[in-house]
């Protein structure tokens, strides 16, 4: 048994069973890959796989704990390498953040700017997804740190921390009547057809509930994944936009007029996610607390190993 047939039969389960995709990722050949997974179950006295002819179908029950296991394996060497390259070389590297398109738009610049002068010679990348999505990326290691709304629940892999509170305004054409309202109410908003984020997105269920709340039925017609598609339809005067505060400027949405509806929805809460017991580098602390000064690298050490809350409240 090697570290190289356990990081072959877990990155074709990754990978839905397709041997092919498996071994172009590990830049090695399909033959390859089948040959170190029968020596791997031959080892064993146990199949991994379940097979029909030579496609693989489904996963074992055995297989299902011995991939658990590999998994583990797989990431305490990876932690190994982090510790050597963090003592070796603590201001080179590699920072991946999975975020939704809001935060990468307007939460997160002038900390990436901040970072960056910080750590010049780190190399960051940003990966753009639903709050599942980058909550996926996470937790099969694509990305180092997670940064959304609403990440996967109840995931015991994943541990969340509480970033930013927010809310919502109201943004329509300037000489529309909702800017007029005041107060402004769920019911004048009813009134008219809305424009807002996609379900998976951006606090989206805050905004359902508070609706449901007043008996209201609103009238969605379009639903988008980030900000700046919704202002370009409202911009149309297709309907008023219920959008995350932080992703309207007055300077740059001139096209625009807004009006704060924070006292009719509930605040949201930005997260972020880092998979439990993961070997972090001093820049990923560094990182973390220019987005939210209050995580310290005391609280997060202790989330991570499970000596803290892993859902802080702000």
């Amino acid at each position: 048994m090697n570290l190289q047939q356990l990081r072959y039969v877990f990155e074709v389960a990754r990978r839905g069973l397709n041997v092919s995709e498996a071994a172009e990722a590990l830049f090695t050949s399909q033959p390859g890959v089948s040959k170190q997974i029968r020596q791997l179950e031959a080892e064993l006295g146990t199949d991994i796989f379940v097979r029909h002819g030579k496609r693989l179908v489904e996963v074992t029950e055995p297989g299902r704990h011995i991939l658990a296991i590999a998994e583990r394996m797989l990431r305490d060497v990876d932690n190994l390498r982090q510790v050597g390259d963090e003592f070796s070389n603590e201001s080179e590297g590699a920072l991946s953040v999975a975020t939704t398109h809001t935060q990468a738009r307007y939460a997160l610049p002038t900390v990436i700017r901040a970072f960056l002068e910080r750590y010049p010679r780190v190399k960051l990348s940003l990966h753009q997804g639903s709050p599942r999505q980058v909550s996926q990326m996470v937790l099969d290691g694509e990305a180092d740190v997670a940064i959304a709304t609403e990440l996967i629940p109840d995931e015991p892999e994943l541990v969340t921390l509480p970033c930013h509170q927010w809310n919502r305004c109201i943004v329509a054409v300037p000489r529309h009547p909702i800017l007029q309202e005041k107060p402004l109410t769920l019911e004048a908003i009813a009134r008219h057809p809305l424009i807002t984020y996609d379900d998976a997105f951006t606090g989206r269920s805050k905004v359902n509930k508070a609706f449901l709340g007043r008996g209201l039925k609103p009238n969605v017609v379009l639903t988008a994944l980030d900000s700046d598609v919704i202002k370009t339809y409202v911009a149309m005067d297709l309907g008023v936009g219920i959008l995350a505060r932080m992703a309207f400027d007055a300077a740059e949405d001139k096209r625009l007029g807004m009006v704060d509806a924070s006292h009719l929805f509930e605040s949201s809460t930005t997260r972020l996610g880092l998979r439990r017991n993961a070997f972090l580098r001093g820049y990923v602390y560094a990182f973390i607390e220019l987005f939210a000064p209050h995580l310290t690298r005391r609280m997060v050490d202790a989330a991570l190993t499970g000596r803290g809350e892993d859902d802080y409240e702000l």
